[in-house]
């Protein structure tokens, strides 16, 4: 298997997507396509697998298989091109929201503090919005913002004055320019520190809450009553989401009621306690150490 991306979580996902031989299946994020693998080994000649994937960079291991799809989108357009394909609805979907190997391992990519690279940071390279840009152009106040509420940063007010402080001076530009004005601010352990900013500066250039949000309702829109949602998180903002969504059907986690006082409940939870990797996997893959999966049925 190609060593763009280890797929975390594999045989439970897999298991727990509970797959029809002839079934139609999404795969959100297709990587290295490991997820994709597995699932077209339990499809029968009349299944299908859908994979969608918004980096370029992924079409190199596209599967040749008559029973595969590869979408070169966004997921959060997910029933917009199904409908392209002609599909209105499908038996379950998988989502593995990590970023990948292969981006972390590309200096030039810029999503990772160990490499002297442009500030970069966008999955799609094609989109406007670099690092770079947001925090030439970002206020003091939305970088608060972006810091406390993707990266859960603990001086996010100090950080952001000190970013828009050093910009004014000289432009930041690349890993290592940001990495020198994070060193004058660390808070806590330095790679947790880096680790969050980066964090929360990639999930705004990518807009990844928006898009997950977005993914999630239009997923369900398409998934037929009795299908699988699996989808494994990696930080507790974006588990929160899938955990609100699939409890309560909204991304605020508060039941809903008709007007006879039934509680509306878009899924049934198959896993309510989430699942994480064994010793094993975490031992032999340290990105695994953070994963959390979740399951729901569509009602």
């Amino acid at each position: 298997m190609n060593e763009y991306h280890v797929s975390v979580l594999l045989k439970e996902s897999i298991e727990n997507l509970n797959i029809l031989p002839g079934g139609k299946y999404v795969d959100l994020t297709f990587g290295a396509g490991g997820h994709s693998r597995s699932i077209l080994h339990n499809l029968s000649a009349k299944g299908h697998l859908y994979a969608f994937d918004q980096d370029a960079d992924a079409v190199v291991n596209a599967l040749v298989d008559e029973r595969f799809t590869l979408i070169e989108a966004n997921f959060r357009y997910l029933r917009r091109f199904l409908r392209l394909e002609g599909v209105k609805k499908v038996d379950g979907i998988l989502a593995d929201l990590g970023v990948s190997s292969h981006q972390l391992d590309m200096p030039e990519r810029g999503f990772s503090y160990r490499f002297d690279a442009p500030l970069d940071m966008r999955m799609n390279t094609q989109a406007d919005l670099t690092a770079a840009v947001l925090l030439q152009s970002y206020s003091e106040e939305k970088l608060v913002y972006v810091l406390s509420s993707y990266g859960e940063v603990r001086n996010a007010k100090t950080l952001a004055k000190a970013l828009v402080n050093a910009g004014k001076v000289a432009e930041i530009r690349t890993t290592f320019d940001l990495n020198r004005v994070l060193d004058q601010h660390v808070l806590g352990p330095r790679l947790k520190y880096f680790s969050q900013v980066y964090q929360a500066l990639r999930m705004e250039v990518n807009d990844e809450i928006g898009a997950l949000k977005d993914m999630l309702t239009e997923g369900y829109e398409v998934l037929k009553p009795g299908g699988r949602f699996v989808v494994i998180t990696f930080h507790s903002i974006e588990d929160r989401v899938v955990k609100n969504f699939f409890k309560t059907g909204n991304f605020d986690g508060e039941m809903e009621k008709d007007e006879f006082g039934n509680i509306s409940r878009p899924f049934v939870l198959i896993n309510k306690k989430v699942i994480m990797a064994e010793n094993k996997e975490q031992r032999e893959n340290a990105r695994s150490r953070s994963a959390k999966l979740r399951i729901a049925e569509k009602v």
